[in-house]
């Protein structure tokens, strides 16, 4: 498989997006390039996916939301098939940089004006950066099962990241890999884990990705966070959480819905990744939250 093309997982997918979404490669002023998956017209909103990820994990989004929006998801720096920027990562204001600068770059230069900002786990850090830093106009701001919110991650979250997805994917193959992580027993859950598989096994890792994140994520310690930051969040936020989740404690959630001056909170019976284990119930929320429609906070 090479890693400068999708795989055959991610190119029926993306044959199967088009000609609603289409993908994209930006050359960026600063130079590197990332890819951009999008499509329709209207509002847009920004889709950022979590560590080893890609832009297409979100693809039973993206034809939904281009129905009266236009969106844009991103293959986060150094990970699908966007470059990885070059620059020292000794500190986690190193990785930050890595994974922030080249997103914000590219958002800039697309004069989008106002942006709703999607952000899971990774993507949610970068989400919450870009509205810390305030450069890029964003008008409402979505944290599912973010990092950046507190200093906690569990231990054996710690210890997957640490070992490498990546490392762990080619060694155990896709059929052990799915025992260690199991993907949703739907139809879609099932899909959703052959292209997540797939964009971890590519040969050679993800070598400067990695490095930007373990400078995020130490084994021991805090976990990078700006919950110091977040009372001068002035967006709108919906907080999307698991209660299942086994890396980021829903107290992070908790404490941060408490920091933040504008946020609703809605907490799904699902892991980590409660969008795409529970879309039905994700889903509907997010387009609510974008739509400015009122919703209570809750579990489901």
């Amino acid at each position: 498989m090479n890693p400068n093309v999708p795989g055959p997982v991610e190119a029926h997918i993306l044959a199967q997006l088009g000609p609603v979404v289409e993908a994209s490669l930006y050359e960026l002023p600063g130079g590197g390039v990332l890819r951009a998956l999008e499509g329709g017209e209207g509002p847009p909103v920004v889709l950022l996916h979590g560590r080893g990820h890609a832009a297409s994990m979100w693809f039973s989004y993206l034809t939904v939301l281009a129905r009266g929006r236009r969106v844009v998801a991103l293959d986060l720096p150094g990970f699908g098939l966007s470059s990885a920027p070059g620059g020292p990562l000794r500190t986690a204001e190193d990785g930050l940089r890595f994974f922030t600068d080249p997103v914000e770059e590219l958002l800039l230069a697309m004069k989008a004006g106002p942006v709703a900002v999607v952000g899971h786990s990774l993507g949610g850090l970068v989400a919450l950066e870009l509205a810390l830093r305030g450069k890029v106009p964003i008008e409402r701001l979505v944290l599912i099962d973010a990092m950046g919110l507190g200093p906690e991650m569990k231990p054996l979250a710690r210890a997957f990241f640490r070992t490498g997805p990546e490392r762990l994917a080619r060694v155990l193959g896709q059929e052990l890999f799915d025992r260690l992580l199991p993907p949703p027993e739907t139809p879609l859950g099932r899909r959703l884990g052959a292209l997540g598989y797939e964009l971890l096994a590519v040969p050679g890792g993800r070598p400067r990705a990695t490095r930007a994140f373990d400078t995020l994520v130490p084994m021991v310690g805090e976990v990078f966070h700006r919950l110091e930051q977040l009372d001068s969040v002035r967006q709108p936020v919906l907080l999307v959480w698991g209660e299942k989740e086994d890396a980021l404690p829903v107290s992070l959630a908790v404490e941060a819905a408490n920091r933040l001056p504008e946020v609703r909170l809605l907490r799904v019976v699902a892991g980590h990744s409660p969008h795409l284990e529970r879309p039905e119930v994700v889903l509907p929320a997010l387009r609510a939250f974008l739509d400015d429609a009122p919703q209570q906070s809750t579990a489901v």
